[in-house]
């Protein structure tokens, strides 16, 4: 990747404050105006729900072809057509502000674990409650919650990191995660994440773009049986070994990346 111009750098920052822009405007659009239409429409609370969750996904999916077509990143998705199974646990981890747009723009009817502060925030507030998305609040339900979803044949996206990565630190996962997958998943498929250079991280500010453009690459991996790990033991030593052999797996992919 050749070092861009000053004018092209410029041009990349100004993209990037626009990216930001519309995805606000996006949050208020689908808070007031289409999810509420939407569930005027006729149908059950599962049809609303399935039609709140496609229209954030399609709005994702709009946004980052706006990234892609304005220059402020390149992307490569391989694998998503394995993406979306009932039953299937989706384990990511997470290096930057926006791997959740890319995966539930690709993943139409995905739930996901997100943050609470969604909940609190007005431009993502009306779009996490009308899609049944599940706070990550802490609370000992919060398991089990998951664990219904996938019993209940639905996709689930999440981060183990609970957090995004520090730039130039590995990944560390919690256990939350492989208990979840150890409680209700058919089957565990983790994607790889690489963001090059880093942006959106942490630790660094949207206006701190770096000076090439960034590549963003996510690599499904194959599919891992939860069955596997809990033949044998009990579920907390289960748990912790499913966390460890899913912490080295992505020590090990994301470092031949």
């Amino acid at each position: 990747m050749r070092r861009s111009s000053a004018g092209n750098q410029a041009w990349r920052l100004l993209a990037t404050g626009a990216s930001f822009a519309l995805f606000g405007l996006g949050g208020m659009v689908l808070r007031l105006v289409i999810l509420p239409v939407l569930g005027l429409l006729p149908g059950d609370a599962q049809t609303r729900q399935r039609r709140a969750r496609a229209a954030i996904s399609k709005a994702f999916y709009l946004h980052v072809q706006f990234m892609y077509r304005s220059g402020t990143l390149e992307y490569d998705f391989e694998g998503a057509d394995q993406l979306g199974r009932p039953g299937q646990m989706i384990i990511a981890n997470h290096p930057s502000l926006i791997d959740v747009v890319f995966l539930i723009a690709h993943i139409p009817n995905a739930n996901c674990i997100v943050k609470q502060s969604l909940w609190r925030n007005p431009f993502t507030r009306g779009p996490v409650c009308r899609a049944h998305y599940i706070s990550n609040n802490g609370s000992p339900d919060m398991l089990e919650q998951a664990a219904d979803v996938l019993r209940g044949g639905e996709t689930l996206i999440v981060f183990p990191e609970g957090t995004r990565t520090a730039p130039n630190c590995a990944p560390v996962f919690h256990r939350g995660a492989a208990a979840i997958a150890l409680r209700g998943a058919r089957v565990i498929t983790p994607v790889f994440i690489t963001v090059k250079p880093t942006t959106l991280t942490k630790a660094e500010p949207w206006y701190r773009i770096p000076e090439r453009r960034v590549k963003v690459t996510l690599r499904v991996g194959k599919d891992i049986d939860p069955n596997a790990f809990n033949a044998h033991a009990a579920l907390p030593i289960a748990s912790r070994r499913l966390n460890e052999h899913l912490h080295q797996l992505f020590l090990r992919e994301l470092a031949s990346s």
